[in-house]
């Protein structure tokens, strides 16, 4: 099964992903852009800041338990994301893990997903 790739297309996506337990969910953070709006080339000490505190991410695995707890998410019949889906989560939020090729992830608990969009490009967190 194919990685979904989440860095630049130049860029490999590593092969091995953690498996996450339980109810957590492994998301990978989308790249931040090089340049600005107004076409202004961001320094790599910002970008690295923007993108450690991203609050978009890719679903790549979940683990087994997600969802299912009904003391937490009552009766719902559908999680609130899947694998695939561009979700928002808080800035920092989760366990940081660094891939030895640079990719950035994040393990973090299935409550945390506060919601999905269409199109993580243009996201990025309020300051």
């Amino acid at each position: 099964m194919e990685e979904p790739a989440v860095k630049d297309a130049g860029t490999e996506a590593p092969t091995q992903l953690p498996v996450p337990v339980g109810w957590r969910i492994l998301i990978g953070l989308v790249e931040t852009e090089e340049k600005t709006t107004g076409g202004i080339i961001k320094p790599d000490d910002y970008r690295h800041v923007e993108h450690v505190s991203s609050v978009v991410g890719l679903v790549l695995k979940m683990g087994p338990l997600c969802y299912q707890d009904a003391d937490k998410f009552g009766e719902a019949k559908e999680p609130w994301c899947k694998k695939g889906d561009c979700v928002l989560i808080p800035p920092f939020a989760g366990i940081r893990l660094v891939h030895k090729n640079g990719q950035e992830f994040r393990l973090i608990n299935d409550d945390t997903v506060q919601g999905v969009v269409d199109d993580p490009r243009g996201w990025r967190r309020a300051v």
